[in-house]
């Protein structure tokens, strides 16, 4: 395993990127100087190798996957990675039932609403979306800190006021409401994305970020947006004029496409 003290690309500043973001497949990374994390598998093991070589890691150089919930987007290349790999899962164990014919119970790390890898301390948000347990987290390492939150209907006031002045924030802005209720999915499923355990809005997701963040904000990454529901410029253009700074660079995460790989 590479020393990360020794790798040039680490410094004592937090990085992090989206490797895909979408309903097709969802993973990301964090760095730290502890500890090398995944966000979720929903991206094909092939693909996610020859990412992480282009910026020189490999799968190796990571102390852990967290996952933030069961559906197909966010784990259905875990199985692959169970193989080819010995990195340790993350999950509550209220999410294990979902995940036990995937994940051998020796390979599971469970977890409380708050809990450490190496120096990074992980604090689980509990959202609220259509599966039976999801999360999302704030990940801190000394003064650096960052949250990731996706899929979920709402985010509770009491995680609302944790998520305040974070370096870095990759938050799901999914739809834009006028475009969802008049375009082609049935009215069912209309229902279900705009409900308590749908998505976040890119309405609601710019007035969650306008409370959030502080002077210390540095990115803000536009996570899971729609193909058919959502445009980039819509999701960009509803969080920028809530947020208002132009010291804050705004990014939307592609499906296709890693995003640059954030330093704070």
């Amino acid at each position: 395993m590479v020393d990360l003290y020794e790798m040039q690309w680490v410094s004592i500043k937090m990085k992090a990127k989206t490797l895909g973001s979408g309903s097709k497949g969802n993973t990301a990374i964090v760095l730290g100087t502890t500890a090398n994390l995944i966000i979720d598998m929903g991206l094909s093991y092939l693909t996610i190798k020859r990412m992480l070589e282009e910026d020189s890691l490999s799968f190796e150089d990571f102390n852990g996957l967290l996952i933030t919930h069961s559906h197909n987007d966010h784990i259905k290349r875990l199985s692959t990675f169970i193989k080819r790999t010995k990195i340790k899962v993350y999950i509550p164990k209220e999410m294990y039932h979902e995940l036990q014919e995937i994940v051998p119970i020796e390979r599971c790390e469970f977890i409380e609403d708050n809990f450490k890898i190496n120096d990074i301390e992980i604090e689980l948000i509990h959202t609220s979306h259509d599966t039976d347990y999801s999360v999302g987290f704030i990940i801190t390492e000394k003064e650096k800190s960052m949250v990731y939150v996706t899929d979920t209907g709402y985010i509770n006031r009491k995680f609302l006021a944790k998520m305040k002045n974070k370096d870095i924030y990759i938050i799901e802005s999914n739809h834009d409401e006028a475009m969802l209720m008049d375009g082609p999915y049935p009215r069912f499923l209309k229902e279900r994305v705009i409900s308590d355990k749908g998505h976040l809005s890119n309405k609601t997701t710019a007035r969650y970020l306008k409370q959030s963040v502080g002077e210390k904000t540095k990115y803000i990454v536009l996570a899971h947006l729609s193909e058919k529901n959502n445009t980039e410029e819509l999701a960009y253009k509803e969080t920028k004029e809530a947020v208002n700074n132009d010291n804050i660079k705004i990014i939307v995460a592609k499906q296709d496409e890693e995003s640059e790989l954030l330093e704070v």
